[in-house]
């Protein structure tokens, strides 16, 4: 026998009303709340969290120090002399003899008296020239070989200091070039005679500058 629901017990048949009826509720609840209800004011919330205050401190560099320096060496133990020892060393008197004649201490030794250095005019009313001009030092010039091979040329300037008789006493090289051709420069100034330099019409020492040519044939 088989059983059958009661149709009056089934929720089923009425789900499509009751879902209409909740549908039209709501409607409803909806245009009640918009007409009294129109307008929603929002509120601002404002937090106010209690300020800290931060204490900045000033933090001091730290200096590495330097290791101490280590302690000095113990001094190295002397033996002391025995009294045996002592008893055999004399001392002398240390009485001072006022009537003992003393000697005067020596004269201190005289200075020798060295030799001025001559002096030389740089400037003067008449320059000391070359007899037979620089022509005749171009002459006396031997060009050294090893300038040669190595194609060394240019000009030497020599200082050359003549006395009031025109020799030259002494002679040095200011700017040279090597090779051989600064001391055969010299050379060649030292066996040139002068026309010694005037002052106020007087003979004088002076110190002249002269330029000798090394030029390749």
């Amino acid at each position: 026998m088989a059983l059958s629901k009661n149709p009056k017990f089934d929720l089923k048949l009425k789900y499509k009303r009751i879902f209409e009826i909740s549908l039209i509720i709501s409607l409803a609840f909806l245009i009640v709340a918009f007409k009294f209800f129109p307008k929603f004011q929002k509120s601002e919330a404002k937090l106010v969290a209690p300020q800290e205050l931060v204490n900045v401190e000033d933090i001091v560099h730290t200096k590495q120090e330097s290791a101490p320096p280590p302690p000095p060496k113990p001094p190295i133990p002397i033996e002391a002399p025995s009294d045996d020892v002592l008893e055999d060393i004399e001392i002398g008197t240390t009485e001072l003899d006022v009537n003992q004649q003393v000697a005067a201490p020596p004269p201190p030794p005289k200075e020798e008296k060295t030799e001025e250095e001559p002096v030389f005019f740089v400037a003067v009313e008449e320059l000391p020239e070359p007899i037979g001009g620089i022509e005749a030092i171009q002459q006396r010039i031997i060009y050294p070989e090893i300038a040669k091979r190595a194609g060394v040329q240019g000009r030497v300037f020599v200082k050359a200091f003549v006395d009031e008789n025109g020799n030259v006493v002494k002679a040095e090289v200011v700017k040279g070039i090597g090779a051989g051709c600064d001391e055969a420069a010299v050379d060649a100034v030292m066996k040139t005679k002068f026309k010694p330099g005037k002052q106020r019409g007087k003979a004088v020492k002076v110190q002249v500058s002269i330029p000798i040519v090394f030029k390749l044939q």
